[in-house]
């Protein structure tokens, strides 16, 4: 139990080999300061009465002290480690045994061997773990000297490995019940990244019950698409909204996946919405089956396709190849006192369910149709797929841990990025998070294009990740953008149209007025286009109109406007400057000189071409800055001008001026 002090030769804590890694065990078997437990206490008592020493006792060295897990004869709980026997005992492979401390110079000056008891028997065995660690000795003392018989020996060895077998135990459950703690946290963090993309992603996700055909869980683009509230889609089945015509189809589908025949299938169908108007969706449907090959639901992919369908364009489907199997939770972790083997299974269980949801969640964003990328805190590529491969150049290898702005951010906007993650961090407010943004993007080639983003943010075990989703609608975009160009302009002359001058006429007065500036409105009608049209046939009279077209855009500056109102009839616009009327009758006498120079009419390619000449009137309405008349009013002034200018014969001005020899 005690040894040399300071003064005497010893071994001191710092001589043992891994002294760290012994004490890390020890601290971590939970036995230091515990309560006493008959398990040891047996044994102690069993070692007094074996050798009929008066104490025994089970010791753990800790770093400072040696302090007594059981005792028998004492009352003393622990002492000083400079003083303990046992750091010599457990210094060494093999019992440590001393017959009579007197005669031993080790200890022959130990104060507990001169003074007090004066112990002078002592044997202690090494209790080690299963990395070979002595936590401690499990050791008997008596104040007569004496010789073990080796059945004596063998016996009291017999006993330490008793107290072995029990603490090795107890470090291989520790061991276990950390491992299952681990595989635990690593579950929770798989579910809540499964369950943001569930929730975020821009596709419909649905579970509908294998057995009853109701839906049981959908996300919010799913509600979106098919007007219905979560909570009503509970209240269905698939059939109940499914189209008549496509119901047939669809149960011939899922009795083929529920034999196993197939193992998914993807189609085009109809839905009926909430307000009862039908949408055409692309389908993915999988089967989710138990342990025991049983169906329990069907995983749905919905993708709205209705305006592909109703526009007839030939856009690429979006082929949601979604492999996804949601696995039940596994069994709750078992207390950490369940036999050795049982705890071994659950933590073997808990690691593969955890390595199926990954590859689950793994599959889901590697084969989705929109892009997939992860970010960290500080704005560095964690995750791209293979869509996001595609759509910007970019390889998954060359993407990880750079920042994203330098992959797909314009340069302008790049600096704002920067600035919206730093405030994010500082404060966790973003305007940007769980929003539906357009914004626009640049891939590896420097080619710009249009993105639709949904960001969310996500913070597991103290680490804040963020998961985007982005698609490219720049297809989109473009066409909207011929939508708008069509809607106000005129498809024979590409000039300005009718609509486009209702816009333009109130934009031009509030100009005017912003800037004092008056501006004119003339009104032109051609002269002699109804002798061309008959005469040569309308194609012929169409190519005349787009020549027009083309002289009066060349004749006015580029702020001035072309507009073609009708049949053979255009308005200019002429704004930037202080218009007079003098000076807008100058501009419509050169119109006049430009529209009367003759026009040459292509026939067959043997023939000449036929050359025939147009005149115009034009009527002027003038608008000065400080006038307010309706749009309307001003064009109708125009108009009246021009009739007077048709009274007045070909090529008139109106109202008249000295400056066009009116």
């Amino acid at each position: 139990m005690t040894a040399p002090t300071p003064s005497h030769p010893g071994i001191h804590s710092s001589a043992r080999p891994d002294e760290a890694g012994r004490l890390a065990l020890l601290h971590a078997l939970q036995l230091l300061d515990s309560a006493p437990e008959p398990v040891f206490d047996r044994v102690t008592r069993l070692a007094s009465r074996l050798l009929g020493a008066p104490i025994a006792l089970f010791s753990l060295v800790d770093r400072d002290r040696q302090w007594f897990k059981s005792r028998v004869g004492t009352e003393l709980a622990e002492t000083p480690r400079n003083i303990s026997f046992c750091t010599h005992a457990i210094a060494q492979r093999e019992p440590l045994v001393i017959n009579d401390a007197q005669h031993d110079p080790r200890f022959a000056d130990n104060p507990l061997v001169r003074e007090g008891l004066k112990f002078r028997f002592y044997i202690g065995v090494p209790i080690r773990s299963q990395e070979g660690h002595a936590i401690g000795t499990l050791c008997a003392l008596d104040t007569r000297p004496r010789e073990l018989t080796p059945d004596e020996l063998a016996a009291f060895e017999d006993l330490a490995g008793i107290v072995a077998d029990e603490v090795r135990r107890r470090e291989q459950l520790g061991r276990a019940r950390a491992h299952l703690q681990e595989a635990d946290a690593a579950m929770r963090g798989t579910e809540a990244r499964l369950f943001s993309i569930f929730k975020l992603a821009s596709f419909g996700i649905a579970l509908i019950d294998a057995n009853t055909g109701n839906w049981l869980t959908v996300n919010a683009a799913a509600c979106a698409i098919l007007g219905y509230s979560e909570e009503e889609f509970r209240r269905l089945t698939f059939r109940q909204i499914t189209h008549p015509d496509d119901v047939a189809d669809d149960l011939a589908l899922v009795r083929d996946l529920v034999a196993g025949r197939i193992t998914q299938f993807e189609r085009q169908k109809r839905y009926i919405r909430r307000d009862g108007s039908t949408v055409w969706v692309h389908t993915n449907v999988s089967l989710k089956s138990d342990e025991t090959g049983r169906p329990e639901y069907f995983i749905v992919a919905v993708i709205d396709i209705q305006a592909r369908k109703t526009a007839e364009h030939d856009l690429a489907a979006l082929h949601a190849q979604l492999e996804a199997r949601v696995e039940d939770r596994t069994r709750e972790l078992v207390e950490a006192n369940h036999h050795l083997t049982e705890a071994i299974g659950r933590q073997q269980q808990a690691e593969a369910a955890l390595r199926a949801r990954e590859a689950e969640l793994s599959s889901i964003l590697e084969n989705a149709n929109d892009v997939y990328i992860g970010i960290d805190a500080h704005g560095h590529v964690t995750a791209w797929n293979r869509q996001a491969e595609r759509t910007f150049g970019w390889t998954a290898q060359e993407a990880a841990g750079r920042a994203l702005d330098e992959l797909i951010i314009p340069i302008g906007l790049r600096e704002q990025h920067r600035r919206g993650m730093a405030r994010y961090r500082a404060s966790g407010q973003a305007t940007v998070l769980g929003k539906r943004l357009e914004l626009p993007a640049v891939r590896r080639d420097g080619s710009a294009l249009t993105v639709e983003i949904r960001i969310h943010a996500t913070e597991i075990d103290g680490q804040l990740t963020f998961s985007a989703f982005l698609h490219d609608i720049s297809a989109r975009k473009l066409a909207e953008a011929q939508r708008e160009h069509d809607i106000r302009h005129d498809p024979l002359t590409g000039l300005l149209n009718r609509r486009a001058l209702e816009e333009l006429l109130p934009q031009a007065q509030a100009r005017s007025q912003r800037h004092g500036l008056a501006f004119a409105v003339l009104f032109i009608d051609l002269d002699g286009f109804k002798a061309v049209n008959d005469r040569h046939g309308h194609d012929a009279g169409d190519a005349l109109l787009v020549e027009v077209g083309r002289r009066l855009r060349a004749s006015v500056r580029q702020n001035d406007s072309v507009v073609r109102l009708a049949g053979d009839e255009f308005i200019v616009v002429l704004e930037g400057q202080a218009y007079t009327m003098a000076q807008a009758r100058t501009v419509a006498a050169k119109l006049i000189a430009e529209l009367a120079r003759p026009v040459a009419l292509a026939k067959d390619a043997a023939d000449d071409p036929d050359m025939v000449q147009v005149g115009a009137s034009i009527g002027i309405a003038l608008h000065a800055a400080a006038d307010t008349p309706a749009p309307g009013d001003l064009l109708r002034e125009a108009d009246r001008q021009m009739y007077l200018a048709k009274e007045a014969g070909r090529g008139s001005i109106r109202p008249a001026g000295a400056e066009t020899g009116d």
